[in-house]
């Protein structure tokens, strides 16, 4: 049995050394159970409303106020697809200006590939293990060992829940502010988690730049049906006295955006591509992306303002300097857009990876996949997607290839990660119904879905990801690319898998 067992029952670790596993587990503890989420989600306006309330108290317990957190000088990026990236990007850029003008760049982003600490990266490397798990039990600690200021006020925030340990991304976030003002970054991009208005990072009162990427339609159940609706929430983290920029939404968002604007009095500016960009090929190698970088020069290009550094030489709206050239030009996102090419002697093995799970990030990628392919090389899906409508999802896949690109073989597997039915102990994911998982109901829904779309292709369910890519490995063609999609979970134990961890 787990020593941290359950979402809100998580007690001290007692031995006088704190491992880094020993972090994990605590923090898996966190982690809001399948039965817990549905919960949740069934009173999901009474959480939203407590959210910020919530945070700032957890904030206050940890020893911050959220004015501290302006000393970290926070670009602050939301959107539906597309917000990993334009921090990278934006990241890549500032990473010119160190040390010259900046010292310490925070990155916050979310989910983990391979492992946590990816998380929370400072000056493009994540966190130490030994660090994490010491700064991390600092958290835990103060937590702990802490309370609400008066009987009053210790009762309301017991009663919204204050008063137990926040759940794992809260807790990450909290982590987070607690891991760059101890470092002393001054600096930091935060990628909201979902929305903006409730999200846990949304505490944040001085951005130096806002940034919001493309958005459509996901979380429904949370931010709400409509594209009106989902614009208000991610409008939500504006701030008045900060600049904003967007890239080119759809009218109903954009009227949204700009209605957000309006009440917190924030200039707005839509982003459209940098013609310069257009020309550069950028570290995350794909078509789309130059939207991303383009909203990444806006946010660079104002946080240096603000701070009383504007770029020199300039750049402008035909233009872009060496530091910014530069940083767009050696960005990198793992399992975005990425390709690897496993050597072999017999066999050309590639595989094309992106974790899109959305109906705008299924389009983008399948048309980067389609480009990327050999008229003469052999077709692979490997597919996986547990809580969206996955059959949307490969039916969109499927209708955007058309004739022109098939598949050979589909292969389609659970986030599961190694053959033994274990996940990667930072892979471990509890927000899925683990019977269903387990018997791989999706999965195979998904193939008897595959065979009525395209009778041509072969489609095949395998347990874990390990057998997914055992299988691929093992198919007898000799110029073989994989186009592997669907979840960022099965893009983060893929590579955990080929790397052989």
């Amino acid at each position: 049995m787990p020593k941290f067992s359950n979402l809100f029952g998580a007690r001290t670790y007692a031995t006088k050394t704190r491992t880094y596993s020993d972090a994990i587990e605590a923090l898996n503890s966190l982690q809001t159970n399948f039965a817990t989420l549905e919960a949740i989600r069934k009173s999901q306006k009474k959480s939203q409303a407590l959210a910020i309330p919530e945070m700032i108290e957890w904030t206050r317990r940890i020893g911050y106020k959220p004015s501290d957190l302006d000393k970290l000088n926070i670009i602050h990026v939301t959107g539906t697809k597309g917000k990993g990236s334009t921090c990278a990007f934006t990241h890549s850029i500032l990473a010119r200006y160190v040390p010259s003008v900046l010292s310490k760049i925070g990155l916050y982003t979310s989910p983990h590939l391979k492992s946590v600490r990816e998380r929370i990266s400072i000056n493009g490397r994540p966190l130490p293990e030994e660090a994490f798990a010491r700064y991390f039990f600092e958290v835990w600690d103060r937590l702990e060992s802490s309370s609400s200021p008066s009987p009053e006020e210790d009762e309301r925030f017991a009663a919204m829940g204050a008063g137990m340990k926040p759940v794992y991304f809260r807790f990450l976030t909290l982590l987070s502010f607690h891991v760059f003002l101890s470092e002393k970054v001054d600096t930091a991009i935060y990628e909201v988690g979902i929305g903006g208005e409730y999200d846990s990072t949304n505490i944040i009162e001085r951005p130096t730049a806002v940034g919001i990427s493309s958005i459509g339609i996901d979380h429904t159940r949370v931010l709400g049906s409509t594209l009106t609706e989902i614009a208000w929430n991610k409008g939500g983290i504006m701030k008045t006295g900060t600049k904003a920029f967007s890239v080119e939404q759809p009218k109903e968002a954009w009227d949204a955006l700009q209605g957000r604007a309006d009440e917190k009095k924030v200039e707005l500016v839509e982003v459209p591509v940098h013609p310069i960009v257009k020309q550069t090929k950028l570290g995350i190698d794909a078509d789309f992306q130059q939207i991303n970088a383009s909203l990444a020069v806006s946010l660079a290009q104002q946080h240096l303002t603000v701070l009383g550094h504007p770029p020199s030489p300039a750049c402008d709206a035909t233009s872009l300097n060496d530091e910014f050239l530069e940083g767009l030009k050696t960005a990198s996102w793992p399992g975005r857009c990425q390709t690897i090419i496993e050597p072999g002697e017999k066999k050309k093995l590639e595989w094309l990876i992106d974790g899109a799970h959305t109906d705008e990030s299924i389009t983008v990628a399948t048309k980067w996949f389609g480009k990327k392919a050999r008229k003469d090389s052999r077709k692979v899906l490997v597919f996986n997607q547990q809580t969206r409508d996955a059959g949307s999802l490969v039916g969109k896949l499927h209708s955007i290839l058309g004739t022109d690109v098939t598949f050979d073989e589909v292969v389609f597997c659970s986030n599961i990660t190694w053959s033994s039915g274990d996940y990667q102990s930072e892979l471990t994911s509890m927000n899925t119904s683990e019977q269903e998982v387990r018997d791989l109901v999706v999965q195979k829904q998904l193939a008897e879905h595959w065979a009525k779309l395209d009778p041509g292709s072969k489609p095949t369910v395998v347990r874990t990801i390990e057998e997914a890519v055992k299988y691929v490995r093992g198919l007898e063609y000799d110029d073989v690319q994989v186009l592997v999609t669907g979840s960022l979970h099965l893009v983060g134990g893929l590579l955990v898998v080929l790397e052989g961890r």
